[in-house]
């Protein structure tokens, strides 16, 4: 159940730990997604509550919902307004040359019939930009830590890849599938003016310990 996932809540907001392989909108085949399960996460009010923002399919962790529609545009602007801090955990195939550094790599999308979408670095793409730093190397792969100033779609992942040169352990479409992708939202802080902020933190899933990384 969703609700056994609830990191945050207040009259205003829910946070829950997504679940990898959960998706967050509604797939055409109308399988499960959190979309369709809105309804578990009501706790007494009777509008369903909307995701702010998104996770990809194969990443877990903090997922921000507002309960009314007031909320939802408030928490909008601030995402919009680059207000929110975000800290992603990830396991990479490969380990980073430096400790820390800033990742300042347009995206664009590209298609085609044969492979069909993926988000490539091009300098006449939208501006993303991710701050990381090295948690810890072993065995040729890395923990690193990725602060987003942006979020554009598979921007980490991207990131990973293309500008640090190690790909997101498990990421089929930029890296070697295999297993689960090892890319976590821990942390979520979300201003609110003159309220407290909505803050939350999602423990490490299990394949992270699976994977070797699990004490961070």
């Amino acid at each position: 159940m969703l609700d056994d996932l609830v990191l945050f809540i207040d009259g205003e907001a829910i946070v829950i730990d997504k679940p990898a392989g959960l998706p967050v909108d509604r797939p055409r085949d109308r399988s499960p997604s959190i979309e369709s399960r809105l309804d578990e996460l009501t706790f007494g009010f009777q509008r369903l509550p909307t995701p702010v923002h998104r996770l990809d399919r194969d990443t877990s962790g903090c997922l921000l919902l507002a309960r009314n529609p007031k909320a939802h545009a408030r928490f909008q602007q601030a995402f919009e307004a680059g207000l929110v801090q975000k800290r992603y955990l990830a396991v990479l195939d490969g380990v980073p040359a430096e400790s820390s550094g800033t990742i300042d790599l347009p995206l664009a999308k590209v298609s085609s019939p044969e492979a069909g979408w993926r988000m490539v670095g091009d300098p006449k793409g939208k501006p993303a930009r991710t701050n990381w730093k090295l948690l810890r190397a072993e065995g040729g792969r890395a923990l690193v830590a990725f602060f987003p100033e942006t979020g554009r779609t598979h921007q980490i992942r991207v990131h990973a890849a293309e500008g640090l040169g190690a790909p997101v352990a498990g990421d089929p479409v930029y890296g070697r599938a295999g297993g689960s992708m090892l890319l976590h939202a821990a942390q979520l802080t979300v201003p609110r003016g003159s309220k407290p902020p909505v803050e939350a933190t999602a423990p490490l899933p299990p394949s992270f310990a699976a994977a070797g990384f699990g004490d961070n």
